[in-house]
Order: C-alpha cells, then sequence, then structure tokens
C-alpha cells in the first residue's frame, strides 16, 4: 500500500511472486480492489526484466485465465506475448488497456525506430521501449523516439535504463511520454537506474516540467553521490524558479557537449541553461566552451557552464569558495602554510585563490611530473604525497576524490600518521559527510573543516550565473544538511 501513496499508477510485478501461476482470479482481484489508483499487472519474462522463471507458455496461459478479472486494469505484454495473444482467437483481450513492452538491457540498440514500428503492427494502445543507456548520450534517441510517437499521435513510455539515462526518467512525461516509472524506495528498484518516485515528485517536481522549464544538471563520471540534485532544485522550488536540476553520466565529455549541450550542434530541442561540471571534466570541458570567466582561465578548470544565446560561457565558482571556510576559522591567510594534496582542478582553483590570498602553498601529488608543472604555475612548492608528512602545515586541503561515497569511500589521501602536527585538516569530499580523511585528522588531533560548505558556496554562486537572482542560501545549507544525514 506505500506505493499507492506516492505514485498516480501502481504497477503489481507478477514475476517478482515464487509461483504467479498459483494465484486464482479472486485473490488477484482482492488484491487490486484495496487500491484506489489504477493498476498496471505484468507478468515479465526473464530476458525481459522478469524477477521469476516462467516460461512462455506459463505466462500465457496466465493472461488467458485472468482475462477477464483485469478488463479494467492495465496489462504490460512484452512484445512477443502481444503478438502470440493477438493470433489467438481464444483469448479476451481489450488491446485498449495493453502495454505492449521491449527491453534491451544489454545497451542501445540502433534499430530502435523498426523496433518502434514492429510495436505499433499490434493493436496495443501504449508502447513501451525500454534500453540501457551507457553514457548520457543514448538518451538521444529514446527522446528522439518521444517527439516521434507525439507527433504521430501514439502513447508510448520511452525510458533509458541505467544511471546514464535517469535525465529520460525525469523528463519523459514533459517530452509526450504516457508515464515514467519511480521505485517505492532506493531498496526495491525494478529497473537499472530507477529513482524513487517521492523524489521523481517532491525533489525533480516532474509534475510541473514543461517544454519552457529551464533545463541545468552536473555532468560528471560518476554523478550518482552527488547532493547538488538536492540543494539546486530545493533552491528552485523555494525561490519559484521554473527549472530542473538532473545529473548527467558522461563517459564520452566531447561528444555530451557536442550532441545535447551546444546550441549550434546539439540534437535536442530543450531549453538547456547550464552545468555544473565535476571529476573528471573540469579541465576537458574547456576545449567546448565559446568564452571562457579570467579567473577560470588563469585556474584552467571549469565547473559552470552557462548557455548565453548560441555560445557556452565557462566559469570557476569553486576559486571563491574553497577558502572561505577557511579564511572564518584563520582569518587572513598571508604567509600561511597550506598543504594541498592532488593535481585537479579543485586543486588548480586551490592553488589560485592561495596565490591571491599570498598563502605559502606547498602542493603534494603522486605524479611529481604533473604536479610541478601545476604548482610552477602558481609559484607554489611541489612534494611527492608517498611519504610526506603535513607537521607544521596550517592547513591540509585534500582535493582528491577519495574518500568519495562508492569505490573510493574507504581510501584516504592521507594517513593520521602522516596528519600528525597540522593545525586544520580540510576535505573538499563532502559525501559522506565525515569522509576517511576527516576521521583520520580527528585521530591526529587537527581541526577539522568538512567539503559540505564548500560545496553550497560554489552552488550558490552557480545558481545567480544561471537564473540571474540570488540563491537562498539557508535554504540550500538545509538542503544539503538533510541530504548527507537522513
Amino acid at each position: 500500500m506505500r506505493a499507492a501513496e506516492a505514485g498516480d499508477l501502481v504497477e503489481l510485478r507478477l514475476d517478482c511472486l515464487d509461483d504467479p501461476a498459483l494465484l486464482s482470479s479472486g485473490q488477484l482481484a482482492a488484491v487490486i480492489g484495496k487500491l484506489e489508483q489504477p493498476v498496471i499487472v505484468t507478468f515479465r519474462a526473464a530476458d525481459q526484466g522478469g524477477q521469476g522463471a516462467a516460461n512462455f507458455a506459463s505466462r500465457r496461459q496466465f493472461w488467458a485465465n485472468h482475462s477477464e478479472v483485469l478488463k479494467n486494469e492495465l496489462m504490460d505484454l512484452e512484445l512477443e506475448m502481444a503478438q502470440e495473444l493477438v493470433n489467438n482467437p481464444g483469448t479476451s483481450i481489450d488491446w485498449d488497456r495493453v502495454i505492449c513492452s521491449h527491453h534491451d538491457f544489454t545497451g542501445a540498440p540502433c534499430d530502435l525506430d523498426q523496433i518502434y514500428e514492429h510495436m505499433t503492427s499490434t493493436p496495443a494502445r501504449i508502447l513501451k521501449i525500454a534500453i540501457k543507456a551507457g553514457d548520457t548520450t543514448d538518451c538521444i534517441p529514446v527522446f528522439h523516439l518521444l517527439e516521434r510517437a507525439r507527433d504521430e499521435g501514439r502513447e508510448i513510455i520511452a525510458i533509458a535504463m541505467g544511471s546514464a539515462g535517469v535525465s529520460t526518467r525525469i523528463l519523459g512525461p514533459s517530452c509526450g511520454a504516457y508515464l515514467t516509472y519511480g521505485a517505492l524506495d532506493s531498496e526495491h528498484s525494478t529497473a537499472p537506474g530507477q529513482i524513487t518516485a517521492r523524489e521523481l515528485r517532491d525533489l525533480y517536481r516532474i509534475d510541473q516540467i514543461t517544454s519552457q522549464t529551464l533545463i541545468t544538471g552536473l555532468v560528471g563520471l560518476p554523478v550518482g553521490h552527488s547532493i547538488s540534485p538536492q540543494i539546486q532544485n530545493t533552491a528552485f522550488a523555494a525561490a519559484g524558479v521554473d527549472a530542473v536540476y538532473i545529473p548527467f553520466e558522461a563517459h564520452d565529455l566531447t561528444a555530451f557537449m557536442k550532441r545535447m549541450v551546444h546550441p549550434r550542434t546539439r540534437e535536442l530541442n530543450w531549453n538547456l541553461r547550464g552545468l555544473s561540471v565535476t571529476a573528471p571534466h573540469k579541465t576537458a570541458v574547456i576545449d567546448c566552451l565559446d568564452w571562457i570567466d579570467p579567473p577560470a582561465k588563469e585556474i584552467g578548470a571549469v565547473n559552470t557552464i552557462v548557455v548565453q544565446d548560441d555560445r557556452l560561457c565557462g566559469y570557476n565558482t569553486d576559486a571563491a569558495a574553497i577558502l572561505k571556510p577557511v579564511t572564518e576559522r584563520l582569518g587572513s591567510l598571508r604567509d600561511v602554510r597550506c598543504a594541498i594534496i592532488g593535481a585537479g582542478g579543485a586543486a588548480s582553483a586551490a592553488l589560485w585563490s592561495l596565490k591571491h590570498e599570498r598563502a605559502d602553498a606547498t602542493l603534494f601529488v603522486r605524479n611529481q611530473g604533473k604536479g610541478s608543472a601545476l604548482a610552477e604555475k602558481f609559484g607554489a612548492g611541489c612534494e611527492r604525497l608517498e611519504g610526506a608528512h603535513f607537521k607544521g602545515f596550517d592547513v591540509v586541503i585534500n582535493t582528491t576524490p577519495l574518500g568519495t561515497l562508492g569505490s573510493f569511500e574507504h581510501e584516504t589521501a592521507a594517513s593520521a600518521a602522516q596528519l600528525g602536527g597540522a593545525r586544520l585538516a580540510y576535505d573538499l569530499v563532502y559525501n559522506p559527510s565525515e569522509t576517511l580523511f576527516l576521521r583520520q585528522a580527528r585521530e591526529a588531533g587537527c581541526d577539522r573543516i568538512a567539503g559540505m560548505t564548500m560545496l553550497v558556496l560554489q552552488g550558490v554562486e552557480q545558481f545567480r550565473l544561471w537564473t540571474g537572482i540570488d540563491a537562498p542560501m539557508a535554504v540550500m545549507r538545509e538542503a544539503a544538511d538533510r541530504a548527507l544525514n537522513p
């Protein structure tokens, strides 16, 4: 019954039962009768994402036996089953209640239009096509399919599964999709990349998205750990801005920028306003832009893109945000000894800011060749991270992704032994709120700063760049805290 509280329709996945064939018509009718929302009844084959091992014959018999009790419900029949039942005159099916579905869990097929045309040969009123997205650009043919079906007057559900396909789940209804699917909760998704029904409604506000809604989002690899959607979407809602913020998982950044972002080359007709850029794309994205703000150009890294007419403009909001929590703690940083761990875009922003604060900065890296060039650019020292000790440093800043929720969660840029004698340890990683680096710093007796404050501060400036109005900072802080400490 929890599903009925979150969705407009409820899907009964009978293939998740041990033996759906034992379910009598009376039992099925009783379950459906308890739901106020319309019901989609699904009994899917294993190769189409079904959870059970029921064979084709048993599933065909199920539909034949229960067609009468299901006459008022939507029925999800995979294409092969729909074709079988069309040719079986002994089965009474109301095809206006049928969703004819096709799932491809191996990737994005190149013959998507042909599959669609094949499905239109059935009498099913609603078509459903779900493919596996390996990169966010795999969403393009899905959006094109939605556009084609809308132009042809066909009702369709088109979804790109997987973390790279989230945008199709969020934007699908505004592009003409009959519906989108949401999980009951994070532990009960029925397809890769499925987010919860409550997130779709409360966080992404899919009921309010239209063709006029400003599209913003986060491009990176990975992006699933990010709490920026919680921060920015909550801010949009509080400020009354018609905008949505979506995660975009991009392996091939150049293809994403060309095919989905740049106004002169993109293949989607959408109201894209801007993007946040995170690892590992902050430096590489520069080659895709038309104009770069001077500080971002000096830093050599962009974390914010604004679409202005037919141009892409790049900014770096990290630089101003990185040191604010430190100066609030220590005051002036002039001649303060600062150690920066890492040599990526965040390290560049930190070094640029420290140079302007006239701090005494040293870069600690695993690849000293790469690090030396970066350190020299900003007049900083450069040391090997391996075997380094931070005794005597006023601030140690981790700019690497080590400690981030996921595969890096149990790693740290420095141990307690290395951090002993340092005054303040600052981790730019914000999820989880207490990283292994910060736990090691606590063990070493250091003061500590977590990355959430910096994340919110840089997001405040991004909000202003995209909307032209001041961001509701207090709201954004509260949203970040709720996301990290549910």
